[in-house]
C-alpha cells in the first residue's frame, strides 16, 4: 500500500504540473485564436457551399477547400501558419481537460461518467489536431483534396481481407457522429462550451439559437458522409465514399437542392458564428 500511495503521489503531482502548463493564460490566448480560426474556417465552408449551390465552381465546400482559398489569399501562407499553431493550441487545451478529470477513473461509481467525459475532450482535441495538422501541411505547400484522399484510403481498404468490415466500421462510426451532433443541436448540450457566467444577458440566446442551427446542419452534413461511406462499402463503388464536399454536392444534386444546400450553407455560418462567441467565452469542460 505505502508503495502503491506513493506512486499515485507521484503521478498526481505530475499530472498537476501538466495541468499547470495547459491552464498558462498564453496556452489559452493561443487556444482563442484557434477557435477564432476554426470559426472562420466553417464561415468560409458556408461561402463555398453558397457559390456550390449557385453552380459557380470553386475551392472544394469542405475544410481544405477553406484552407486552400485561405491560402490563395494575401498572405495566406502566413495565415495558414497561424491557423495550423492556433487548432494545434486549442487541441493541447481541449485535451488539457482530461487532466483535471481523470481521478474520477480511480472511482467506480464515477469511471463511467468520467470515462465519457475525458473521451469527449480527447475526441474534440483531435478534431482539432487534425484540422491543425492540415493547416500546417497547406502552409508548407503540401496542400490535398480531402475527398479525393478518402477516395484512394477506402479504395486501398477494400481490396484487403476485411476491408470490408473496416470502411463499414467507419461509416457507421461517421454516422454516430452525426447523430450525436445532430442531438447537441436538439438538446442545447453546446453551451456548456460556453463560460455563461462571463457572457452577457443579452447574448445567450443568440449563441444558442446560432448553436443549434450550426450543429443541426453539422449533424446533417455528417450523418450524409456516413450514408456515403457505407454505401461505397456494400457497392464496392468508391466514386461514392467521399467527404464534406461530395455531401454538399450530393445535397446539392437532389431536387430543390440548391434550395437544401443554402440552408446547409447557413447552418454552417451559424456554427461559424457560434465558434466565434466561443472563442471570446471559452469553456472547455464538456459537463460543467
Amino acid at each position: 500500500m505505502p508503495v502503491a500511495r506513493a506512486l499515485l503521489d507521484r503521478v498526481t503531482g505530475a499530472v498537476e504540473r501538466a495541468r499547470d502548463v495547459t491552464d498558462h493564460p498564453v496556452l489559452e490566448a493561443f487556444a482563442r485564436a484557434g477557435l477564432v480560426a476554426y470559426g472562420l474556417l466553417h464561415l468560409l465552408i458556408a461561402w463555398l457551399a453558397v457559390r456550390l449551390a449557385a453552380g459557380v465552381g470553386g475551392a472544394d465546400a469542405d475544410q481544405t477547400g477553406a484552407l486552400q482559398t485561405v491560402a490563395d489569399g494575401p498572405g495566406g501562407r502566413v495565415l495558414l501558419w497561424v491557423i495550423g499553431l492556433g487548432l494545434l493550441s486549442l487541441a493541447l487545451w481541449q485535451a488539457g481537460e482530461v487532466l483535471l478529470w481523470w481521478r474520477g477513473l480511480l472511482d467506480p461509481r464515477r469511471r463511467r461518467r468520467t470515462a465519457f467525459v475525458c473521451a469527449k475532450c480527447l475526441a474534440k482535441a483531435t478534431v482539432y489536431a487534425a484540422l491543425g495538422v492540415t493547416g500546417l501541411l497547406f502552409a508548407a505547400g503540401a496542400g490535398y483534396e480531402a475527398d479525393d484522399r478518402l477516395r484512394d484510403l477506402t479504395d486501398d481498404a477494400l481490396e484487403i481481407p476485411g476491408g470490408t468490415l473496416a470502411v463499414e466500421t467507419v461509416a457507421v462510426a461517421v454516422l454516430a457522429l452525426g447523430l450525436y451532433t445532430l442531438s447537441r443541436g436538439v438538446t442545447g448540450g453546446f453551451m456548456r462550451d460556453i463560460d455563461l457566467p462571463a457572457a452577457p444577458d443579452r447574448w445567450e440566446p443568440v449563441i444558442e439559437v446560432v448553436g443549434r442551427i450550426g450543429y443541426l446542419a453539422k449533424g446533417v452534413a455528417f450523418g450524409l458522409v456516413g450514408v456515403l461511406l457505407w454505401r461505397a462499402a456494400h457497392s464496392a463503388d468508391v466514386s461514392t465514399a467521399t467527404g464534406l464536399d461530395g455531401a454538399m454536392t450530393a445535397i446539392a444534386g437532389v431536387e430543390a437542392g440548391p434550395w437544401l444546400l443554402g440552408a446547409v450553407a447557413a447552418g454552417f455560418a451559424a456554427f461559424g458564428l457560434y465558434a466565434l462567441a466561443r472563442a471570446r467565452y471559452p469553456d472547455r469542460d464538456p459537463s460543467s
